[in-house]
């Protein structure tokens, strides 16, 4: 059983800062790469930013400058670093991960994590 769990979500004022970490736990071999979804109301999911195992990050155009994604690979976690928040960051923030459940398969497996609620207001 493999769960991810994000935290660190919550109400902030514009141009206030939040760091979102997502922890994944289980029976894992190995995490591929991870990323950072969000969802607005009446709006798809959409990529925040992802990074690879070792390292290498994109991000998505309105986040670029203001968003950090990085990860610790000993503990398995993830984290999000976000300033400078706007109103339209609002919305349920989604962490996911490709991973390798044993090393004796190539299958690899996609999991989500429950969500955390990020409110931009004053």
């Amino acid at each position: 059983q493999v769960q991810l769990v994000e935290s660190g979500g919550g109400l902030v004022q514009p141009g206030g800062s939040l760091r979102l970490s997502c922890a994944a736990s289980g029976s894992i071999f190995s995490i591929n790469s991870m990323g950072w979804y969000r969802q607005a109301p009446g709006k798809q999911r959409e990529l925040v930013a992802r990074i690879t195992r070792g390292g290498s990050t994109n991000y998505a155009d309105s986040v670029k400058g203001r968003f950090t994604i990085s990860r610790d690979n000993a503990k398995n976690t993830m984290y999000l670093e976000m300033n400078s928040l706007k109103p339209e960051d609002t919305a349920a923030y989604y962490c996911n991960a490709d991973l390798f459940l044993s090393a004796a398969t190539s299958t690899r497996y996609l999991y989500w994590g429950q969500g955390t609620q990020v409110t931009v207001s004053s």
